[in-house]
């Protein structure tokens, strides 16, 4: 039970990296003040560092991972291009990116209260995912 579960929450863990990168490179072109553009990289950055970390324990269970659900990399994908398409702004990127952050981390609390069983160690990664998404949160915000 042990081991499934923290194969589990790692894979979650693994397509909601995948996610926030993807999300960040979406927008990252539409950003104009500096200051917004460089904590989108320093997040971006921080999730890489987590994914090489996420892989690594991955390849111990001989396992592939986990890509984003492509329906809700598609409607996000729909919905920054909307977004922008209306109004190309540092706020229009900044919702887009508060609103995807509190997705990522309502869904992965939800996975470590359903993968009780998961490795402290895999749990530890949930919430440090948890904490950057957070953390880009608050970091949007002057930009709202």
């Amino acid at each position: 039970m042990i081991e499934s579960d923290t194969i589990k929450l790692l894979r979650e863990c693994d397509a909601g990296v995948k996610m926030g990168v993807s999300s960040i490179e979406d927008v990252l072109s539409y950003v104009s003040r500096e200051e917004m553009e460089k904590a989108l990289k320093t997040c971006k950055a921080e999730h890489d560092k987590l994914d090489t970390e996420i892989q690594g324990l991955l390849d111990r269970y001989k396992d592939e991972g986990k890509n984003p659900a492509p329906m809700a990399k598609g409607m996000s994908w729909i919905k920054t291009n909307v977004k922008l398409a209306m109004n190309e702004s540092d706020a229009t990127v900044a919702d887009l990116i508060t609103d995807g952050c509190n997705m990522g981390v309502k869904s992965l609390n939800r996975y470590l209260n359903q993968y009780k069983a998961a490795d402290e160690v895999s749990k530890d990664i949930a919430k440090r995912l948890i904490n950057l998404e957070e953390q880009l949160t608050i970091d949007m915000r002057p930009f709202l």
